[in-house]
């Protein structure tokens, strides 16, 4: 991983509005700002100290407080919800639009971000761990999604499998809500704030967190480059769900996907869906050469 580096207050802040950037679009994970940027040890470290020991500790505020690096998790919080605030409306409304150009957008940020990440793992790992992480990717145009209007426990459900997502340095938490049939849903209860899907939504990422950050740990400590290669491949792999042109009465597979020039939900934008791919692949590199400790 990453070494530790000591980063101001307001450097946490920004890398939390990224962080909660990411997550309200289906492009880039929390976890691949949280890489790149250099905090992603301390995060899941961090994560990881909650357990039993924390129902000991909560007697003691200033120990339970120390322990748990709440300094870190509050700042990097509170700009998380300031990123998503901010952009859930603005994401409601180009999804509405403009959304072969969003989704080129995001597949852009997708292969920079798998290059950022692949060019510090071993070429060994890649060769054997990447391709399968792509099958596995695309396969997920085959995962049927959520029918029906989906309830609190869909979406507490839902909530326990993006944050598994969120941690991981290559998967979105909003493309598996994406995945799932939910996207549409918590974006509207974000820019409506219906409280009561997204108390639902919280619940069960609070779960999810405490579940799967010790395994992820442990994980990266032992097999951190395979896993990454493996996740790469994966995001790679993904590509195809976020592919711009896509027939909304097709279930999922191939059939699915479409050219431009048979697209009919709306304009197809094919020049400006280029443009933006090459745009979300430039701001992110621009990101990974900006992003220092601040």
């Amino acid at each position: 991983m990453q070494p530790q580096r000591k980063i101001s207050g307001k450097g946490i802040i920004g890398r939390g509005m990224l962080m909660g950037l990411a997550e309200v679009v289906p492009g880039v994970s929390g976890g691949t700002m949280a890489f790149i940027t250099g905090i992603y040890a301390e995060l899941v470290t961090t994560i990881a100290t909650f357990g039993v020991r924390s129902l000991v500790l909560l007697p003691n505020p200033r120990l339970f407080y120390s322990h748990h690096n709440l300094s870190f998790l509050l700042l990097l919080g509170g700009g998380m919800v300031v990123g998503v605030g901010v952009f859930a409306q603005l994401m409601q409304y180009l999804l509405s639009s403009y959304q072969p150009l969003v989704w080129a957008f995001f597949s852009g940020v997708i292969l920079m971000s798998a290059g950022v990440i692949g060019r510090q793992l071993p070429a060994k790992f890649l060769v054997i761990y990447t391709p399968l992480g792509t099958v596995l990717g695309v396969s997920l145009l085959w995962l049927p999604a959520a029918t029906g209007e989906p309830d609190a426990l869909h979406f507490f459900l839902g909530g326990a499998v993006a944050v598994c997502a969120w941690l991981l340095p290559a998967i979105s938490g909003s493309y598996v809500l994406l995945a799932l049939g939910l996207y549409a849903p918590v974006i509207d209860a974000l820019a409506g704030l219906n409280y009561e899907v997204l108390v639902s939504l919280g619940m069960g990422c609070v779960v999810g967190l405490m579940l799967f950050a010790r395994l992820l740990g442990w994980l990266l400590r032992r097999c951190r480059e395979p896993l990454l290669s493996l996740l790469i491949g994966f995001m790679l792999g993904s590509l195809f769900k976020l592919w711009p042109w896509q027939d909304p009465l097709q279930s999922g597979g191939w059939s699915g996907l479409l050219w431009p020039s048979d697209y009919l939900a709306g304009e197809a934008h094919i020049g400006g869906a280029i443009v933006m791919c090459l745009a979300g692949a430039f701001l992110l590199w621009l990101l990974t050469r900006f992003t220092s400790a601040k």
